[in-house]
């Protein structure tokens, strides 16, 4: 979960901010501002970070290179968007970008991924687009699912899932999120033994990503490289 507490924000939840709302500096340290290119009537997206009662959030811009980090607080937050509502509103069908790749992967998939019963959504830019009607994305854009499970996935969905990337045009990211933090399916699916976990405390490679992690037995630290 994200570090604002249970049934809030998950990260890549979207955020609607206070357009006064200021950037919170946790920890003492001096407030941040918004960058220039920030659309106020954008959302933000959650993150992963720690440090209750903050939110981290993620800036989006127009372009690639314009992507900011910073922290808000729950008493901004206008309304959130979740990726499982905007794939149970079928926002793709209707959207002014509906014929590129990524959306008529998000039409050719939806009622399989619903078959398989768990909470799911699109994430990344083309989650972003949908959410704010905008037309951000490209021919090339990969198209990000966030799965939750809150227990192990069986065998039989993890190939299930891991097979439709095989029905698409364009490059398929699932990411499933266990609770502790969230995985890449692809990783999980090739069997090495561990996978990467990315948590609220930072990046950790375990055997088990249901299992508490930061049990020694089961994850180690992935250090930062130099």
């Amino acid at each position: 979960m994200s570090c604002v507490g249970p049934g809030l924000a998950r990260p890549h939840d979207l955020l609607w901010l206070d357009p006064a709302a200021v950037p919170s500096a946790p920890h003492g340290a001096e407030r941040p501002i918004w960058p220039h290119w920030r659309n106020a009537a954008w959302p933000v997206v959650v993150r992963r970070d720690h440090c209750s009662p903050y939110i981290p959030v993620g800036l989006r811009g127009a372009t690639r290179s314009q992507r900011y980090a910073a922290w808000t607080l729950p008493g901004h937050i206008l309304n959130i968007v979740t990726p499982e509502t905007l794939a149970r509103t079928r926002a793709w069908l209707t959207h002014p970008q509906h014929a590129l790749p990524s959306m008529r992967a998000l039409r050719s998939l939806a009622d399989d991924l619903d078959r398989c019963g768990l909470p799911w959504g699109p994430t990344g830019s083309t989650g972003f687009c949908l959410a704010t009607k905008t037309s951000l994305l490209r021919h090339d854009s990969d198209l990000d699912l966030r799965i939750r499970a809150s227990s192990p996935l069986t065998r039989d969905e993890v190939e299930y899932l891991g097979h439709l990337a095989d029905r698409v045009a364009c490059r398929l990211d699932i990411q499933i999120e266990t609770g502790s933090g969230g995985f890449a399916l692809n990783e999980w699916r090739a069997r090495r033994g561990q996978v990467l976990l990315k948590t609220n405390h930072g990046p950790i490679l375990t055997a088990d990503p249901w299992a508490d992690p930061w049990a020694e037995t089961h994850a180690r630290t992935v250090e930062p490289a130099s």
